[in-house]
């Protein structure tokens, strides 16, 4: 059970990290949202988790700048009884193809979604291994799976964040933390806005829509859990069949 446990949830007030920190709430976690600009967002997001009857924080943070990770780190460390659980969703696309992609498109997006899962990871690191438990779950995507046209930035990011949970891993288990990956697929967020049911690449999915950012938080929670304690270095697609 989760009830009671703080969890750490970057990219927390929108799409799938805002539904995995309500989700979180709604099995009596306290959650500490950490988002990038948008405070209104994080603040409705922590007044909904608080309704549930936990304890619900918004820390502004980019999550590429590690000194203000490190600083966000403490923060929640001083202000939650203890932290358990840390989700890795913070994310951006800088989309266009290899040929005419400047390199503050590609840079921009490593740093937001790999070094800045890195940066999380790093600084909760410590915390986990004193504990000795802690559950670290990564964002990763089909997209860096299978690679996707328009997208080597975002890609390369992706597939950057499944070397890393594996490599975490291995290295934290004889510490008692379990670090697995989840990889979406087509899911209805603001980022997949300009998509349709009708869309091609929609149509080669095999069950024949996009997910639901609650389907992804379902399996979060069981990732969390105490349930999933026997599972570690695992990237999970929950993609519809996509990448099949």
């Amino acid at each position: 059970m989760i009830n009671g446990k703080t969890a750490i949830v970057t990219g927390g007030s929108r799409g799938i990290g805002r539904a995995i920190a309500l989700k979180f709430a709604a099995l009596g976690a306290n959650v500490a949202v950490v988002y990038a600009g948008n405070e209104a967002a994080a603040q409705s997001v922590c007044a909904e988790a608080a309704a549930l009857g936990v304890t619900a924080q918004a820390y502004q943070c980019d999550v590429a700048d590690f000194q203000a990770v490190k600083t966000t780190v403490a923060a929640v460390k001083k202000a939650f009884p203890s932290v358990d659980i840390l989700v890795n969703c913070a994310g951006i696309t800088r989309d266009g193809l290899v040929a005419m992609m400047k390199e503050d498109q590609f840079d921009a997006v490593v740093n937001t979604n790999l070094k800045g899962t890195f940066n999380m990871i790093r600084q909760c690191t410590p915390i986990f291994m004193k504990n000795r438990h802690g559950k670290i779950i990564n964002i990763s995507s089909v997209a860096g799976l299978m690679g996707n046209p328009g997208q080597a930035n975002y890609a390369a990011s992706k597939a950057g964040v499944v070397g890393l949970t594996k490599s975490v891993a291995r290295e934290l288990a004889s510490r008692n933390v379990c670090c697995n990956a989840i990889a979406p697929g087509m899911i209805q967020t603001d980022m997949t806005a300009s998509f349709s049911e009708d869309d091609a690449i929609v149509q080669q999915i095999p069950l024949g829509r996009m997910g639901k950012p609650e389907e992804i938080a379902e399996l979060a929670a069981f990732l969390a859990d105490s349930g999933s304690d026997y599972i570690t270095g695992e990237v999970i697609r929950v993609d519809g069949g996509l990448a099949i």
